[in-house]
């Protein structure tokens, strides 16, 4: 008999974030920012990925509870706070040596009602800009 169980990868990243700290290191995570409901700051995202340090001195009031990370981190002196869900990380690992675990992204699977209400929002394409002058 086959019973379902829940996603093992939020506890993985919860015992390498310890084991990291542990040993004196600095965590980081590296998140896929195209997942859903990822907030992260925008303009640090390259390649569809942002790499988060994650370290409690680095971050305030993160929380690993859940199906999500959150915390609030400054970005430009600025402080924003940032949601993670757990199955956007790609990976966990010690800055100072690379050292800890990569994970599979996998997107949730959208029914057919999401894939067409997102077509319809799709702006339509059109001609090349011009400029003309108003008067």
């Amino acid at each position: 008999m086959s019973v379902a169980m829940t996603s093992n990868k939020p506890y993985l990243i919860r015992a390498f974030y310890d084991w990291i700290l542990d040993n004196e290191l600095t965590p980081y995570i590296a998140v896929d920012a195209n997942y859903p409901n990822v907030m992260v700051p925008e303009q640090y995202i390259e390649d569809g990925q942002i790499v988060l340090n994650i370290t409690p001195g680095s971050v305030g009031a993160i929380s690993m509870t859940g199906e999500v990370i959150e915390f609030s981190a400054r970005f430009g002196g600025k402080v924003q706070q940032l949601y993670v869900p757990f199955e956007a990380v790609g990976a966990i690992y010690a800055r100072e040596n690379g050292v800890g675990s990569s994970f599979a992204v996998d997107y949730p699977e959208a029914d057919s009602a999401d894939i067409k209400d997102a077509e319809a929002v799709k702006p339509e394409k059109k001609g090349k800009p011009s400029l003309s002058i108003v008067k």
